[in-house]
């Protein structure tokens, strides 16, 4: 029997928990650290992004419907919108962004009805997180 997103309750499963947001992580942040195309995405981080793979996985393992990983690994941390004012995020930044997603997403062979419920979740959150 095929999976429908009426088979499983949330993202966070679809993904295969934890571990499948990690990879879909990993697979996020090595595609924005090597294509040319995300240039611009790839300056507002730092040089080593291990910190920010972590943080983005626990955070993003809460918003698909997981544990409070974020919370309870980052006490203390700002949300999301807070975390991001200190960087002018315009257009071709938050485009570069879902670009690497989708692409992550396709690498990771997420599964289809979850995915473009994904991509356009993650769209509205690019587009919420502009400030420039």
């Amino acid at each position: 029997m095929s999976e429908t997103a009426g088979d499983i309750l949330t993202p966070f499963d679809a993904l295969g928990g934890e571990a499948g947001v990690r990879r879909l992580v990993d697979a996020f942040y090595d595609i924005m650290d090597s294509d040319p195309a995300a240039t611009e995405l790839r300056r507002m981080h730092q040089e080593d992004l291990s910190l920010i793979r972590a943080r983005l996985s626990d955070w993003l393992c809460a918003w698909m419907g997981g544990p409070p990983l974020y919370a309870e690994r980052h006490p203390g941390r700002p949300c999301i919108m807070s975390a991001h004012a200190p960087f002018a995020i315009g257009a071709a930044a938050a485009d570069q962004w879902m670009s690497c997603m989708s692409q992550a997403l396709d690498q990771i062979q997420a599964p289809a009805p979850w995915r473009g419920l994904l991509e356009q979740a993650f769209g509205r959150m690019c587009q919420g997180l502009r400030n420039a």
